[in-house]
Order: C-alpha cells, then structure tokens, then sequence
C-alpha cells in the first residue's frame, strides 16, 4: 500500500476511535480497529459490542480519567449504574472484557480492569420464545391457499421451518441448488451463523412441496436463471400483486410473512417464526428422541441451549396446578 494511503487509513480509523481510545495513542487504536473489525466477525455482535464499548469509553472519558487509570472499581460502577435486565449486562461486559483484553496484548495498557469484575447472576432454565403447539402448526398449514404462488412459496417456506427446525435467517438464505438429491433422500443445505453448513434430510411430505413450488415457478417463468445460477429458493412478492420477483426473501421478509399468515389463520399474535424451532425441538424429545440428536438437528453447540427450548415441563405443572383443591 502507497505510504500516503496507509495513512490515509490510519487517519480514518483514528478519527472513528472514541475520544478515550484516540488520547491513548497508536497502541490503543490499534487495539480498537482490531477488536471491532478484525476479532468480531458476526456484524451482529459487532454492533452490539461497539454500541456497548462506546457508552462505556464515553461514560469513563466523563470521569477524566485516562485509559490506562481505569480500575475494576470504575467498571464495577458503571455496571451498577446501567438500566436493563442481568443478560443486557452481561453484553456490555463481555464487550468491555474483550475491549481491554487487545488493549493488554497491543501494551496500550497494563491490566485488564474487567478481567476480575463478576457480572450478575443469571440463569435461564426456559427461552423466552413462545411455543406453538401441533394442532396450530397444522392449523397454519391448512389455512393457506396454495393455488397461487405466493401461497405455495408460503406453505412451504413455513414447512421447511417446522420439518427442520432451521433458524429463520438460514432459511432465508437457501438456494434452488440447496435442494438437492443425496443419494437415496433429498437434503437442503443450510448456511447457518458462524459459517456452519449442515445438510438435513427433506421428509416425503415437505420435499413434494417444494419440488411443487420450483416447478410452478418454472412454468410462470420465475426461477431468475439455469441450474446453478444460485438462484433463492423463496424470493419476495411483487408489492400486493400476489406475483413473485427474482429477488430472495430476507430473514425480515420471511418473519413478515409468518406473522401475516399466523394472524390470517387466527392464531395468537405472540407467536412468532421462532416459534417452530421451538414446537419442533419439543415435540422430538416428547417423543423420546435423544436429546443428542435433537442437538444435532438444531445445530446447537451446547446441549443446555437446546434444553431451553422444551417445554415439556409446563405439562407437569399445569397438571399440578390443576390438581389445587381451593
């Protein structure tokens, strides 16, 4: 790189760092460009990590005090003075440990001052996402019209979401290609957060829907390209026309939908395209699936994750409950 761009650069990022962060000298802000855009690869971590180290680093510049002053007390009483529940804590914490923790390996200070600074206590034993049971499910599906398009690309769109468990962003992202005979079985391939691609096997039932749904979008001249052009496999409507463009369906889109068609079927408004992954993961340890499969279908990493979406435990008590002789 020409040295006049290199600063140019150096100058760019400079005039990004905060205050606090800039004061500090080069060690610093390079510290900073590292941990935002170089460590943190997930642009919706990142986001959350930068809004969170920034209203710390703005809180700490009001204190006038420099970076390398800031001491475990400092970050224990910011801490004390946030508003939110114990998880939105957690976040700015992680984000401030991680902060510093470049800071220490590029020598902009000594100490990590977060390092030693517990946060509260939490513990989540069920997910907050609202469950939706089987006879709903089934409600949903049936109430959509699927003799035009865009009710077919609804049907199974929301299929893929119950038969597999996926989340809604790598639904969203599937491709026509994505859908591909393995074999004895048809399997989409999902592109998932963190890079992960998993392969799931289609049942009978959800793999005539969407072989249905690419050959109607093949007779109404919709596929946007040949074999292996990478077209998506749900693309978005054309305004109010019930037509389909050649453009895909965003995570947003998708959850637009679901919650269109949830309030057309009259069902409750709390639930929610996560809602499937939940009645899913549940219905298949009710069932007696081991809880390692269940995992593996979800792709959690840690079992306790898929823990908090059974909700076979709410049965136990609502029998209990209703078992009260007052």
């Amino acid at each position: 790189m020409p040295i006049a761009a290199a600063e140019r650069t150096t100058s760019r990022f400079v005039d990004d760092a905060p205050p606090l962060i800039a004061a500090a000298g080069a060690a610093a802000v390079f510290a900073w460009e590292e941990f935002l855009y170089a460590a943190v690869r997930n642009p919706h971590t990142r986001r959350s990590y930068e809004r969170a180290s920034r209203r710390f680093l703005t809180w700490a510049d009001a204190t006038r005090k420099p970076l390398h002053r800031i001491t475990p007390a400092d970050v224990g009483h910011y801490l004390d003075g946030l508003t939110g529940s114990a998880a939105s804590k957690k976040v700015y914490l992680a984000a401030i440990r991680h902060l510093f923790d470049r800071l220490v390996q590029r020598h902009a200070v000594a100490l990590n001052p977060a390092a030693s600074v517990r946060g509260d206590r939490h513990s989540v034993v069920e997910g907050r996402t609202p469950e939706i049971t089987v006879a709903q499910a089934r409600q949903l599906l049936a109430s959509i019209d699927d003799r035009r398009l865009i009710g077919l690309r609804d049907r199974a769109a929301i299929a893929v979401l119950i038969y597999t468990a996926a989340r809604v962003g790598a639904v969203a992202r599937l491709r026509i290609d994505d859908f591909c005979e393995m074999g004895d079985q048809f399997c989409l391939s999902f592109s998932e957060k963190g890079g992960k691609v998993r392969e799931i096997p289609v049942r009978h039932d959800l793999q005539r829907l969407l072989s249905g749904l690419i050959e109607a979008r093949h007779s109404a001249g919709n596929l946007g390209g040949p074999p292996g052009s990478g077209s998506p496999l749900f693309t978005s409507a054309i305004r109010r026309t019930g037509r389909l463009s050649d453009r895909p369906m965003s995570a947003d889109d998708v959850s637009r939908m679901v919650r269109r068609r949830l309030k057309d079927a009259g069902l409750p408004r709390r639930l929610t395209a996560h809602s499937f992954r939940v009645a899913t993961i549940t219905d298949l340890l009710s069932q007696g699936v081991p809880l390692e499969d269940v995992q593996n279908l979800a792709g959690h990493a840690d079992p306790r994750t898929t823990r908090l979406y059974d909700r076979r435990g709410r049965c136990v008590t609502r029998n209990i409950v209703e078992r009260i002789s007052i």
